[in-house]
């Protein structure tokens, strides 16, 4: 089949969805299907080579900005709108902390929603005229539901399936100012009936979403994210002294300082005097604020000798950071839709610590790869570390049983197959015309 994939660039840091589904194109190409992403706003920036290296950026960042602000730019001519997208251009305007951070963001994720009654139109029938020019592909996959807004006239104009993966929107939406929040979720839930198919990483996710957006449960599909194990060595020692690890983004929201304050915990607690803690992942401008707090944390502990933190990694240096671990917890404060980091912990041999709740419960349970804690709690979290460096056999045991998860059912392999077989599925069924809003 030929599969296009529409993804959100960040233009500076790395993005869990832009990585996941730029492995999902390369396994696709692999399995000898015809794939392509295409980034939408800002260039992406990955851990490994790009699927589609020569793929232009549609919806520009600079470009959709200023069709929010000012009518003139909703009808320029196509030169003017390909100088905005210059690849050089949108890497500078990646470096400042993305459309995200701007102000009014709430309005422009209202309008990129509403699609071709939106003030980005004209973006919609440039891509629109790209895929016709480049052969009509059998369907398209939307990376995140923020993207419905481009289902209908995709619909409309090519006769061909949508599919979009629901990850993580309701932080993002829940997040914006009111009236926006509430017309985004409206809009949103509206627009969903254009999609053919939702697929989520997880029952919890699928389960909350398909609640708020108010979709048919025949409208979900859950398909755990997967890797490819071949990309990841097998550590086969147990860290000497212990090291607990943590890999994600540098925020509150990912249990960033839940983890340095159970830390803190742990060493007070005196039975595992030796351990260290060591924090990868992805860090902006705007989270510099967040690693200093949990430094002074640390110092005023006295334990600021036994952490060691590693902004923005490459891909080896993250392989070789989990092989070097003995345990992983990402303890994230907000309803989590999967946690890819956990398999990528997995893919090494190293068990996983997680609270028990949204997507963590699913994911520990079903892979047997690692133990549950209470959430939100840092003497829980301490508590947890602490049982299991006591049993080196049952680290061990967890380790090869994540092992054989993500050689499994958690494999990026699976994974593709089970888009594959949604897509061929929906394919199989007579369409029917996207009827437009009064």
């Amino acid at each position: 089949m030929k599969i296009i994939l529409l993804t959100p660039g960040t233009g500076s840091y790395h993005c869990g969805v832009c990585m996941r589904d730029n492995a999902l194109a390369k396994e696709l190409i692999r399995q000898g299907h015809d794939a392509m992403m295409l980034p939408m706003y800002l260039p992406l920036i990955l851990d490994e080579s790009a699927a589609s290296p020569d793929a232009p950026v549609f919806f520009g960042g600079i470009s959709v900005f200023l069709q929010q602000k000012f009518s003139f730019f909703r009808h320029t001519p196509r030169w003017l709108d390909k100088l905005l997208n210059a690849p050089l251009l949108l890497k500078l305007a990646g470096r400042f902390s993305g459309m995200t951070a701007t102000a009014g963001v709430g309005e422009l994720t209202h309008s990129m929603l509403l699609g071709e009654h939106g003030h980005q139109a004209k973006e919609v029938e440039a891509l629109i005229a790209w895929l016709l020019e480049h052969g009509k592909p059998d369907a398209v996959w939307l990376s995140t539901a923020l993207f419905v807004g481009l289902a209908r006239r995709i619909k409309e104009a090519l006769g061909i399936p949508v599919i979009a993966s629901l990850q993580g929107e309701d932080s993002f939406l829940d997040g914006l100012p009111e009236p926006s929040r509430t017309k985004c979720w409206t809009t949103l839930a509206e627009r969903a009936s254009d999609v053919d198919i939702f697929i989520s990483p997880s029952r919890y996710y699928a389960d909350f979403m398909g609640g708020r957006m108010r979709l048919n449960a025949e409208k979900l599909r859950v398909i755990p994210n997967g890797i490819a194990p071949e990309d990841f060595a097998v550590r086969h020692e147990l860290p000497n002294p212990p090291v607990i690890g943590y890999l994600a983004r540098f925020i509150e929201g990912k249990g960033f300082g839940l983890v340095v304050d159970a830390f803190v915990e742990l060493k007070r607690r005196g039975r595992s005097p030796n351990a260290r803690l060591r924090c990868a992942g992805t860090m902006i401008a705007a989270d510099e604020g967040s690693l200093a707090r949990v430094r002074e944390k640390l110092v005023a502990a006295g334990f600021a000798g036994d952490a060691e933190f590693l902004p923005n990694v490459t891909r080896e240096e993250k392989i070789d950071f989990l092989r070097g671990l003995t345990l992983l917890s990402v303890p994230a404060t907000y309803g989590e839709a999967f946690g890819m980091y956990l398999v990528e912990a997995m893919a090494v041999g190293v068990p996983v610590v997680q609270p028990r709740t949204a997507a963590f419960t699913e994911i520990v349970e079903t892979s047997g790869a690692g133990t549950l804690c209470e959430p939100g709690s840092a003497t829980a979290l301490a508590e947890a570390w602490e049982a299991l460096l006591a049993e080196p056999a049952m680290l061990r045991t967890l380790g090869q049983r994540g092992r054989a998860a993500v050689e499994g059912e958690l494999s990026l392999a699976r994974m593709t197959e089970r888009f594959v077989a949604v897509t061929a599925a929906v394919r199989a069924i007579p369409s029917t015309p996207c009827v437009a809003a009064p």
